[in-house]
């Protein structure tokens, strides 16, 4: 029993500290304000590819910046430690970009059903303008969010190919302007558009498959390169929980600072490198 009342007790320090924490959130209006307006700035940039305005941007680098510091402290026990809340901003544009790339793939994924859906509404007899409404049924994600404001400039009165033209400078891709492109270059040169636009799906799903599978064989490659950073990571939280104060121990060393910071900048170099030399060229 002796040995486990030190556990109890900081289950139950930890438990009434979060219980704390959510009492002083409640009483502070404003600052819920902010976190909430944080949170759907991001949600927004990996939903609509929203980018954050001014504003956004400088509350989600505080608000990244004081959570990195937070964890420093907490990791550490170290003050000075909590300078790394200078790459708030940096994380925070980091975690945008990030979800905004990922919400560009998802366009592209979706290229081979938007190119289908308007190669049969085309093959139907429909034009082009009823072709891009049909194509929007049943889609969703974030190529349903891209034709769906296709079709809102459509409803507007604004031309097929001005639509088009846009979707594409939202969407910065090569895909969808080689989507883009085949479509308005069948509509003024005329053609078979419904057949080119279904050997554009098939080279697309094939192209994607291709993707796929590279991806699933540099897999190891990339799992290695986490692996490399996450090591010494794990192994100094461990001799932390073993020994504690060991980290500041460390921090407080000039000596040990800076042999510490050139083994992160290595660390760093050898998974850019693995990175580098697993990534799947599109």
């Amino acid at each position: 029993m002796s040995a486990a009342a030190p556990v109890l007790l900081a289950a139950l320090g930890g438990a009434a500290v979060a219980v704390a924490l959510r009492e002083w959130l409640a009483l502070l209006p404003s600052l819920q304000g902010h976190l909430a307006a944080a949170a759907r700035a991001l949600l927004l940039a990996g939903r609509e590819n929203r980018a954050p305005t001014g504003q956004e941007r400088r509350r989600l680098g505080l608000i990244a910046g004081v959570a990195l510091a937070a964890l420093a402290v907490l990791a550490s026990g170290s003050i000075p430690l909590a300078g790394v809340a200078a790459a708030g901003p940096a994380a925070a544009g980091w975690i945008v970009a990030r979800r905004r790339r990922r919400y560009l793939l998802a366009v592209e994924a979706d290229i081979p059903v938007i190119a289908t859906a308007i190669a049969d509404s085309v093959a139907a007899g429909g034009s082009l303008r009823i072709a891009l409404p049909a194509a929007r049924t049943g889609l969703l994600g974030p190529g349903g969010v891209e034709l769906a404001r296709v079709c809102a400039d459509l409803e507007l009165g604004v031309p097929a190919h001005r639509a088009l033209v846009a979707l594409g400078r939202r969407v910065p891709s090569e895909r969808v302007e080689a989507l883009i492109a085949a479509v308005l270059s069948q509509e003024r040169a005329g053609g078979d558009l419904a057949g080119l636009l279904r050997r554009h799906a098939r080279a697309a799903a094939e192209r994607a498959r291709a993707e796929k599978e590279a991806r699933s064989a540099t897999a190891q490659a990339r799992m290695t390169g986490g692996l490399v950073v996450a090591m010494p990571l794990v192994m100094a939280s461990l001799v932390e929980l073993l020994a504690p104060g060991f980290v500041a121990g460390m921090a407080s060393e000039p000596a040990a600072v800076i042999l510490l910071a050139i083994a992160g900048s290595l660390q760093v170099a050898g998974f850019v490198a693995i990175r580098k030399l697993g990534e799947v060229r599109r």
